[in-house]
């Protein structure tokens, strides 16, 4: 597939315009509260929230005590924490849930067949967001990827496979933005990067080793909708010390081929 597919389901049409979001409204102050909480954070004070977002206390303090009333967030011992509510809501997301549930029993196969990690991601802004993530009974891999979880697209193999096989426009944007080194072997020179997606290209698939923890390689493909579009990518992640990546892709392969058939039953 060209690096000129039509655009990602989860990306948005780089046609419309999108105006920036003010972040001094009372929307763009209740956002800044909800995004602080980090995937570590269990509970934050109010005091540490004010410190984070960078407003008022007495501001946090009123809005987050709507967000408690309306359950968004949950206050316990005199501190926050995200609250049910939005896990209630977030369930609803129709293309990302029903992409999750297509997945979740082929990744379950995927995982019993190879004994190691796979991971389900889509591309959200210059990351990759994970939606599933299901771990083999020898995988010892808690960091750094989780399900909600953001990494670089540029350094994880799913999102390299999305910058090789995804829409133009999002290998333009993270090709003129700042590389981030996340481990010593991060590809970071656009040139070099490019070559990786061009490779990719031609093998179908891309393997990654240690860019984005050191130990450790994945190895993953573009997943495909109706329409042809890239909708996510799947890899599985392993050990570069037991890494079989031939088996991997082969694998992988096939897993896509039935994604690529329930999908398009979905008309996704």
């Amino acid at each position: 597939m060209e690096a000129t597919a039509p655009n990602c389901l989860f990306q948005p049409d780089p046609r419309e315009p999108h105006p920036a979001p003010d972040s001094n409204s009372v929307l763009g102050k209740v956002r800044r509260i909800l995004e602080v909480f980090g995937l570590d954070d269990e509970t934050l004070s109010l005091s540490e929230l004010a410190r984070r977002t960078g407003l008022a206390k007495a501001s946090v303090h009123r809005l987050s005590q709507e967000l408690v009333q309306w359950g968004l967030l949950e206050r316990r011992n005199g501190e926050y924490r995200l609250g049910m509510r939005l896990f209630e809501i977030g369930q609803r997301v129709p293309r990302q849930r029903i992409l999750r549930d297509l997945a979740r029993p082929l990744m379950i196969d995927l995982v019993q067949a190879t004994h190691e990690t796979a991971h389900l991601a889509v591309a959200d802004g210059l990351e990759v967001l994970y939606l599933d993530k299901v771990s083999g009974e020898h995988a010892q891999i808690s960091r750094p990827s989780r399900v909600a979880g953001r990494m670089p697209l540029h350094c994880t193999a799913t999102g390299k496979a999305l910058l090789a096989f995804g829409p133009r426009h999002l290998l333009d944007e993270v090709m003129t933005a700042p590389l981030t080194r996340v481990t010593p072997r991060t590809t970071v020179a656009p040139g070099l990067l490019a070559q990786e997606l061009q490779k990719a290209r031609e093998q179908g698939f891309v393997a990654e080793y240690e860019q984005t923890r050191i130990g450790y390689m994945s190895v993953a493909i573009p997943l495909t909708g109706a329409t042809g579009a890239v909708v996510a990518a799947l890899s599985v992640t392993a050990p570069t010390t037991r890494a079989k990546v031939d088996r991997y892709v082969g694998l992988l392969n096939l897993v896509g081929r039935r994604m690529t058939k329930l999908l398009s039953a979905q008309e996704i």
